[in-house]
């Protein structure tokens, strides 16, 4: 398991424990935190787990694919740090990982 702190575009903080091996969205939808959608299920397909990912802890995630980077296009309000959360698998060194999250999906 890994603590994942999810930050909501208005400030409130949510901390989630999510299994090795999930997605960080699947930790989101499973413990209930508002603001991703999940609409395509982690299929990569629909760009509504849309996360801005803290900044220290970018070097400690793979980098997006190209799938991912084309999604990623298609957000409301794309920044460098912009991942879709369906493709960021969780491992024990994401313990503590910080996402936010955007105002609206």
């Amino acid at each position: 398991m890994a603590l994942i702190k999810y930050i909501q575009h208005n400030g409130n903080e949510y901390e989630a424990e999510v299994a090795v091996g999930n997605s960080v969205m699947q930790g989101a939808v499973d413990n209930g935190i508002d603001g991703i959608l999940a609409e395509c299920g982690g299929a990569c397909s629909c760009a509504t787990c849309h996360v801005y990912v803290d900044e220290a802890w970018l070097g400690k995630i793979p980098g997006a694919d190209d799938m991912e980077e084309a999604m990623v296009e298609c957000v409301l309000d794309p920044k460098d740090n912009s991942r879709l959360s369906c493709q960021i698998k969780v491992t024990a060194e994401l313990d503590g990982l910080v996402v936010r999250l955007p105002e609206s999906q």
